[in-house]
């Protein structure tokens, strides 16, 4: 598994958190909702990233009509949550108030709230349009449409090893993943021995990432479902490497003499890209947009763990919607920063468990 085996300890080591959090398949499509695509594809002038904002109005459950609206095929387990009419007229006043122009809209229904980026005209300061926004009762969330970035090692990968190795995973069994060795962090994290206790059976984890290789054999067996927030481009889907080595860090098959060693090889994986690479880099990039989207689908859908292996700025929308996954009992792993800075989003998040290279780190606690 030539694109898995160069994962660095700081991977090996969030997908060792999510193994101690598991007790112990058929694929299908998730339906994103209206206006889930990056904002490339969302109406926004290239290079004007800069001018977006994102804001959010109370949009309760009870005042909603049972017809329009509604978000179809995300929410099948839940009650059906809708776009009510205040909360779309509200927005459209705003909006008027203060000359931006919408590009998408979305409801979020763990938060209650009806969210939308809006390009703010040319001609003002973002930060003093937020400022104004800030101050108004009306709206729930008002801030920039932040950008964030995975976090990821890609060393040159080494050969594999000519004879396919054997490690011991207890009660008699035997792994013969030929990168098996290379994967140092696995093994100094005892990851083999904790497989006699479970390998994640009955846990749902999110991945939201890239998209992924669902089609490698390492891997097929791992997913329960998948969504694009990105775009509708099926075939980068299947090409993005980097939510695919996350992947096949958490759940890869072990034991089938192909690839690497997975640390929770029996959870089920929900795939959500929220994330996009550009060329041959290693890394991607996300905003908030993406991840409100992709976090409310994790949250819905009922996972038990959900990882975030990228970082960027302190985000107000996203650390809500953290704050009600780790409320509801769902575990957070999020990457900390190359330049350990431990104040932004998600590593930031009271109550995160933040991995960076070498160690593990509960947010909620200081240092």
């Amino acid at each position: 598994m030539t694109r898995l085996r160069g994962i660095g300890r700081r991977v090996a080591l969030a997908a060792w958190v999510l193994a101690g959090s598991l007790a112990g398949s058929s694929c299908s499509s998730i339906d994103p909702a209206p206006g889930a695509a990056s904002l490339v594809f969302a109406g926004a002038p290239e290079g004007e990233s800069g001018r977006v904002i994102v804001l959010a109005v109370a949009n309760p459950r009870a005042s909603l009509s049972t017809q329009a609206g509604t978000t179809p095929g995300l929410y099948d387990s839940t009650p059906r949550y809708t776009v009510g009419e205040a909360a779309r007229r509200l927005l459209g006043e705003i909006a008027h108030e203060h000359g931006l122009t919408r590009l998408a809209s979305w409801p979020i229904p763990t938060l209650g709230v009806y969210c939308a980026t809006f390009l703010i005209p040319a001609d003002v300061s973002r930060e003093a349009v937020l400022a104004e926004l800030g101050n108004d009762p009306r709206i729930t969330v008002a801030q920039p449409l932040n950008d964030f970035v995975t976090m990821s090692h890609d060393p040159a990968p080494a050969a594999p090893a000519a004879v396919p190795a054997r490690a011991d995973a207890g009660a008699g069994a035997s792994y013969n993943d030929p990168y098996l060795p290379l994967q140092h962090g696995l093994q100094s994290l005892d990851v083999l021995q904790a497989h006699r206790c479970g390998r994640g059976a009955g846990v749902t984890v999110a991945v939201i990432d890239t998209g992924v290789d669902t089609t490698h054999a390492d891997l097929r067996d791992a997913q329960s479902a998948s969504a694009n927030f990105v775009d509708s481009d099926a075939r980068q889907f299947l090409r993005d490497f980097h939510g695919t080595a996350i992947a096949g860090v958490i759940g890869a098959t072990p034991g089938n003499a192909l690839g690497i060693v997975g640390i929770a090889p029996e959870a089920r994986l929900l795939f959500l890209k929220a994330c996009w690479q550009s060329g041959a880099s290693p890394g991607a990039q996300c905003n908030s947009f993406t991840l409100a989207q992709a976090l409310s689908t994790a949250i819905d859908r009922g996972v038990q763990v959900i990882n975030l292996s990228l970082g960027g700025p302190a985000d107000d929308l996203l650390t809500r919607l953290v704050r009600q996954a780790i409320a509801k009992g769902i575990v957070v792993v999020g990457a900390v920063p190359p330049n350990d800075d431990r104040h932004g989003f998600p590593a930031g998040v009271p109550g995160v468990i933040a991995v960076r290279e070498g160690s593990v780190h509960d947010a909620s606690t200081p240092g």
